[in-house]
């Protein structure tokens, strides 16, 4: 007997991700929840769309305090850092 109500629900996202731009003024480097980056003034990244990760600040390789946890309504956008800060 295979029964699939009682498997837990999973939802995946798979290939979505969002634009994270650096419109402050200064140079900043940032763990993505997969990764580290660095951002000059004015440049973006592509971050992939998981769920509650976390996008902290980042230095010398190593995670520093969280900027925001990723949610799916961020997923598909274009986010400027000015207003997740």
């Amino acid at each position: 007997m295979n029964s699939k109500e009682n498997q837990p629900k999973i939802e995946v996202v798979i290939g979505s991700s969002f634009k994270l731009i650096n419109d402050t003024k200064n140079k900043v480097s940032i763990y993505t929840g997969t990764g580290f980056v660095s951002l000059n003034k004015g440049s973006s990244t592509s971050i992939g769309c998981n769920v509650g990760k976390e996008v902290c600040w980042a230095s010398k390789g190593k995670k520093g305090k969280v900027i925001f946890k990723i949610t799916s309504k961020q997923c598909g956008k274009t986010i400027k850092l000015s207003t997740v800060l």
